[in-house]
């Protein structure tokens, strides 16, 4: 008499499933997101919502009541729709110019390589990048004084700057993110278009917009949040003062004239986290919506 469970043919013959390993691959992936997101975002909410004694307390939240913690996000979401909207635009005009060229070319390489590369730049090399280069004694800086054209020498540190640089890499971004929704678009539907006597506002008015709207849409959401959680940038050009809410955790975490602030900055945190989780769950909305477009 066998056993019901008598492996047959690397199966249980009775039925049952055997055991898959092929979870294993991605074990580093779960690892890395549970240490470098989850972990930390947990740290931030239970944070937000102790004294620092560790007694659970709603006291961290008043401060995002206050007015300068107010002031610093409404700058936060000025500076990022801004930026994300300057990005959006020029971004779409870039990713456009790329995906008409020829798919393998080495012109298309060479731009999404390099917008790879900016997209990902900050910190304090690009603050003295522009430092350098419009700052108050930068070289287009003392270039257009020559011309007896004024440039304020206080231009990057305040939002106006700050939006200025952050297109620096909201730009190479949006070009990465739209390229494949551009390149989704169909030759066939522009001539479908013309077969049935339309012209190219025809087209453009009544397919590809239509089409590329919930794409768009979502990159810029998409480049909303990234500027909204930005600070190493910010950080760098502004040593005094916080204008904007990553620079106000900042405060929270190393002022040395009110101790003990460390859990308000999570409070912070935690107001950032909320707007960037409805951001990006607007954003996962939209690309659904694309993905049955682009899949037809």
């Amino acid at each position: 008499m066998t056993d019901s469970a008598t492996m047959v043919g690397g199966r249980p013959s009775g039925g049952g499933r055997r055991l898959s390993w092929s979870w294993l691959g991605a074990l580093p992936f779960f690892v890395y997101v549970g240490l470098f997101l989850l972990l930390p975002t947990l740290v931030v909410v239970f944070g937000a919502f102790v004294d620092p004694s560790g007694r659970p307390t709603t006291a961290n939240l008043s401060a995002l009541g206050q007015d300068f913690v107010v002031t610093s996000f409404k700058n936060s979401i000025v500076l990022s729709a801004e930026s994300g909207l300057i990005g959006a635009l020029l971004g779409a005009v870039v990713a456009y110019a790329i995906a008409t060229g020829r798919p393998e070319g080495g012109l298309r390489r060479t731009f999404v390589a390099a917008s790879g590369m900016l997209a990902q730049s900050g910190g304090v090399t690009l603050a003295f990048a522009f430092i350098a280069t419009i700052g108050g004694e930068g070289f287009i800086t003392v270039l257009l004084r020559g011309q007896g054209i004024d440039v304020s020498p206080t231009l990057l540190f305040g939002l106006s700057g700050l939006t200025i640089v952050y297109a620096y890499f909201q730009i190479p971004l949006m070009v990465l993110v739209f390229l494949p929704a551009l390149d989704g678009i169909r030759p066939q539907w522009r001539e479908a278009t013309e077969t049935l006597g339309g012209t190219s506002w025809h087209y453009w008015r009544h397919v590809a917009v239509p089409i590329l709207t919930p794409p768009f849409l979502g990159a810029l959401l998409l480049l909303f949040a990234n500027a909204f959680s930005a600070y190493a940038t910010a950080a760098a050009l502004i040593s005094q003062g916080s204008i904007i809410a990553p620079l106000q955790i900042r405060v929270a975490l190393t002022s040395e004239t009110i101790a003990g602030q460390e859990n308000v900055g999570k409070a912070i945190a935690l107001g950032m986290i909320v707007v960037v989780g409805v951001v990006m769950a607007l954003y996962t909305l939209l690309e659904r919506r694309s993905a049955r477009w682009l899949k037809k």
